[in-house]
């Protein structure tokens, strides 16, 4: 298994600056370096093993070779398929099916979606742990974004935290949500927290995280509505939460006051669309996947 590794080239600019300056500018943080330092890592310039401390001229090659990653003794590898739409070096978009856990927990320990790309890692010699950047509930189906390696998810973390890593989602909701022209649009920007006689449920709530959620009808049905939505916050549940608190909870959602029917046995929410800025090959990112089956039977679509 070969370690994740990255190399720059130091141009006129970097002319004597400390590679711990040059490295710094880079995103890689002072908590990596001290993991190369002392966990297997190394640093090379030319192709020789440096500190950082190393004055660096025009033309140099930087190599940063982090350390092996281990997983967790808890995370068991399982050979389940996974349907990958994007994959190279850095990151994994895949589409998730429903009824599938992104995570293991002590209900659902394995089957998820992390043993699945665990298993893929080691069936591809790829040395990692998993990273994921997008995570969905169990029965939200749709693209989910998973870094390679800490350092990547360390990136995306800085994008998120400056909304870069955008999802669209289409869901399909109770009720006719109608405005001016038959269709309707908003924002939704109410707190969310987590419910006083629940661990699992959330509410809106004054003294919850700020949950920002914008929403288009796309077409309204016979006691139906389906609405395409962006999130510009993630907190738990935020779609579920914030289309109940509207009064149009989701299809199939029994725990916010939605009701199965139509063949929908699960919240009739989908990640259809996911976008960001490539950390390390600094391109733009746009990938998008169709609605599944069963919410294609309740919109009369094949």
């Amino acid at each position: 298994m070969e370690r994740f590794f990255l190399v720059f080239k130091a141009g006129a600019r970097d002319e004597g600056k400390l590679l711990r300056e040059f490295l710094k500018e880079r995103q890689i943080s002072k908590a990596a370096l001290i993991d190369i330092k002392f966990n297997g890592g190394a640093l090379h310039v030319n192709g020789s093993a440096v500190t950082v401390r190393y004055a660096l001229y025009e033309g140099d090659t930087v190599e940063v070779f982090f350390p092996k990653e281990e997983p967790s003794d808890d995370l068991v590898a399982e050979d389940i398929p996974l349907d990958i739409v994007f994959e190279d070096e850095y990151v994994l978009v895949v589409n998730k099916p429903a009824g599938m856990a992104s995570i293991p927990s002590r209900e659902h320990r394995h089957g998820t979606l992390a043993n699945a790309v665990l298993g893929y890692y080691q069936l591809m010699g790829i040395c990692a742990t998993i990273h994921i950047v997008t995570r969905l509930d169990r029965d939200t189906s749709g693209l989910m974004l998973i870094a390679k390696h800490r350092h990547a998810h360390h990136l995306f973390s800085l994008q998120q935290k400056e909304f870069g890593v955008k999802r669209r989602y289409e869901a399909l909701v109770h009720g006719e949500m109608k405005g001016e022209g038959g269709s309707a649009s908003g924002k939704i920007d109410a707190p969310i927290g987590r419910k006083d006689t629940s661990i699992i449920e959330r509410e809106v709530r004054e003294d919850g995280q700020r949950a920002v959620t914008h929403y288009e009808v796309l077409r309204v049905g016979e006691g139906w509505s389906h609405v395409s939505l962006r999130l510009e916050t993630g907190r738990t549940h935020q779609i579920r939460v914030h289309m109940a608190y509207l009064g149009h909870p989701l299809v199939g959602d029994s725990l916010y006051g939605g009701s199965v029917g139509d063949g929908m046995v699960r919240q009739a929410l989908h990640s259809c669309e996911l976008s960001f800025f490539h950390p390390v090959e600094e391109q733009e990112m746009l990938f998008s996947c169709r609605l599944p089956v069963d919410m294609r039977r309740v919109l009369g679509e094949s």
